[in-house]
């Protein structure tokens, strides 16, 4: 008797703990995330006729056959007035020769050549504040070496969303499919980082962007004195900039169609991860209250499946838990399915509780690991 009341207990107790974490999950994708799944067609923001000239800025190192597929790309926008700055970081594969050719042929495009390696910052955030000094134009718009353009209103799309009081404009990069578990991994925490930043700027939480789609102006960057408050951290020349810099009223989204970029993803599951290492050590840096939100909405996650699975060996009549389990995926369903058609992203969510449960696990462990290993630079 004594062990069926702790039994009936502890399944009471885990039980509330489902259907708590399932409200926290809800709370997020009806409060934060329906923003972006429902957010409907806007006009231009720049009703300006005459479109602001615009500087491209992109880092490079040993690049070469990125940079000689996706250059060409770059210039062929429809733009009336840009110019594309690459910074050449040190390469030895020939990428000198190759740029000097394109500069060659295309006036507007410039080339910052870096000899040696300098360590007042680290990792990208040194060429990269070079190539932002070299600009000309005061809208900027970020992209890496291996991001290809999907179509050729690219730089428009970011133009128009500049208004009289825009500094910042944060757009949506996804990766390149694949076949394989490895791809499919990449491809869902690229779709669930995009939902949760985009999301949040529209909640007028703005917290992050991704360097490869990125656009702010070069006065911001210059008034804020650059990465200097987080130089010596070698990840955030993008996520801890824009934590820095952004605020409620200077901030918005570009996520059309016209205005994405397709990158090339890592191959192998090392390399992967060592770029994950990078990425997540930066998030111990964002402000507080997003450090707050970000870990209710993964710590919910985490005593959802957790208590989900608990119960499966519990006394307990097992429509209960499977119900709340389904009720929730299909909210979760709907919004990401949504959101997906925003961001012009076919995922296979049926593989989103997979991917929930492997980063639920892998993410704590690579964040653990980085307290006792630095995480590469970047190359």
């Amino acid at each position: 008797m004594f062990i069926d009341i702790d039994f009936k207990s502890l399944t009471f107790i885990v039980l509330v703990v489902l259907g708590l974490s399932t409200i926290i999950q809800l709370l997020y994708y009806w409060w934060y995330f329906s923003r972006l799944s429902f957010l409907k067609e806007r006009g231009p923001a720049n009703t300006n006729p005459q479109l602001p000239p615009v500087s491209m800025i992109i880092c490079a190192r040993n690049e070469y056959s990125n940079l000689e597929k996706n250059i060409p790309l770059i210039l062929s926008q429809d733009y009336p007035d840009f110019e594309v700055v690459v910074v050449n970081d040190c390469s030895d594969d020939g990428t000198d020769e190759l740029l000097s050719d394109f500069a060659r042929a295309d006036s507007r495009l410039k080339v910052v050549h870096l000899r040696q390696s300098l360590n007042f910052f680290q990792g990208k955030k040194f060429p990269l504040s070079m190539g932002i000094k070299s600009a000309k134009n005061d809208i900027l718009l970020l992209t890496d070496a291996d991001c290809r353009p999907l179509s050729n209103q690219w730089i428009k799309a970011f133009a128009m969303r500049y208004g009289r009081s825009t500094e910042v404009v944060l757009g949506y990069s996804p990766y390149e499919k694949k076949k394989g578990l490895l791809n499919l991994l990449i491809q869902f925490e690229t779709f669930q980082t995009g939902v949760l930043y985009l999301s949040f700027a529209l909640a007028k939480k703005p917290y992050m962007g991704v360097g490869r789609n990125l656009s702010y102006r070069k006065s911001l960057f210059m008034k804020n004195k650059g990465f200097t408050s987080h130089y010596s951290i070698p990840s955030g020349d993008d996520d801890l900039f824009i934590s820095h810099v952004a605020d409620k009223s200077n901030t918005t989204i570009e996520i059309s169609p016209e205005s994405l970029v397709e990158s090339l993803p890592k191959t192998s599951f090392v390399s992967w991860t060592r770029q994950k290492r990078r990425h997540l050590s930066t998030g111990k840096y964002y402000k507080s209250g997003i450090k707050f939100l970000l870990g209710t909405y993964t710590f919910s996650q985490l005593l959802f499946y957790a208590s989900f699975i608990w119960l499966l060996f519990l006394p307990i009549v097992y429509f209960i838990p499977v119900g709340i389990f389904v009720f929730r995926s299909l909210n979760q369903f709907l919004i990401f399915y949504k959101a997906g058609k925003q961001l012009n992203t076919k995922f296979p969510f049926f593989f989103t509780s997979f991917a929930e449960l492997f980063f639920i696990i892998f993410s704590p462990l690579l964040l653990f690991y980085n307290l006792f290993s630095k995480p590469a630079k970047w190359m």
